[in-house]
């Protein structure tokens, strides 16, 4: 268990008392790829999450995906489903002579906060879930080559081994399991270090699909997340930024000259993973938006959360 858990990597105090903390595995690499700090067992595997969409874009570009950034950008998003998003993933489809009923990804409701609330009771749908983006990319992808759009979630299916490939050539090692992702797509075990080595791969890459889909992040940060969100905040105080977070606490980040930042927080929970990106980044000399987090008592701070890398 005590490998699982990994190495504390932020403490919430209240009145100078540590009161809970957050353990995990995190890489620091230097823009050279060479590991500037790593805490945790990053050897281990985990679940990536959505934090591999980047790959899964570049997959999909390799097989013949064309798209305008602000689209290809969707295609990477966990979008907070606000309005612009899902015209956009009905724009992708549209393109390509789909419709939202080819959608397979599951049903729900916006991600967003703020969206969540304003769409109150009305039913989920496939195309309000965070996911739609990426999925419209695959149905487009499949389209493009001739590919069925049935089966696009199988883990055979011609698009899957493409994601498959793209992951482990990034990578450079072999997944070590494979399953389903909450959204219904497949989704491959990699170790934190490896999902490290493939940011910075892609990141400093010339290959011109992974500039594609980098440029996309760098123009369009709304379209990754959405308002209020930490990984759209951050790209937009920061140019040439990439983050990208993920389900169960997932988060990844690179900046222009191959510096990168992952972590996998253990315990699931996001709630300090951007203050620990915030005191990562500021080892670096690189000023983020302000991440902390204030711990109350009645109405006054009592306390806050500390990063301890």
């Amino acid at each position: 268990m005590s490998n699982f858990q990994g190495e504390v990597l932020a403490e919430l105090v209240r009145n100078g008392l540590v009161e809970s903390v957050h353990s995990g595995h995190l890489v620091m690499l230097n823009s050279d790829g060479s590991i500037y700090k790593s805490k945790g067992a990053v050897e281990m595997p985990i679940f990536p999450r959505s934090t591999v969409k980047s790959f899964q874009a570049s997959a999909m570009v390799r097989s013949g995906l064309k798209l305008e950034p602000r689209l290809l950008a969707l295609v990477a998003s966990s979008h907070s489903g606000a309005k612009v998003h899902q015209d956009g993933v009905l724009e992708i489809l549209a393109l390509h002579n789909l419709s939202e009923s080819d959608l397979q990804n599951m049903l729900d409701k916006p991600l967003g906060t703020a969206e969540r609330e304003a769409w109150g009771d009305r039913a989920p749908t496939r195309l309000a879930m965070n996911c739609s983006g990426k999925h419209a990319g695959m149905l487009a992808t499949c389209a493009i080559n001739g590919w069925d759009t049935k089966t696009y979630l199988e883990q055979s299916h011609p698009l899957q081994q493409a994601v498959l490939k793209e992951i482990e050539a990034c990578t450079s090692e072999s997944v070590a399991n494979k399953t389903f992702d909450g959204c219904g797509a497949p989704l491959f075990a990699i170790s934190t270090m490896g999902l490290a080595r493939a940011i910075h791969k892609i990141t400093t890459s010339s290959d011109p699909v992974h500039q594609e889909v980098l440029a996309a992040h760098y123009l369009f940060p709304e379209m990754i997340g959405g308002e209020g969100r930490l990984n759209t905040r951050m790209m937009q105080a920061i140019p040439g930024l990439m983050m990208k977070d993920g389900m169960e606490a997932v988060l990844v980040s690179s900046l222009r000259d191959g510096r990168t930042l992952v972590m996998k927080i253990s315990d699931g929970s996001l709630r300090a993973a951007g203050l620990i990106a915030q005191a990562a980044f500021a080892e670096w000399d690189v000023n983020t938006t302000d991440e902390s987090v204030k711990i109350l008592g009645g109405s006054e701070v009592v306390g806050g959360i500390r990063a301890t890398l």
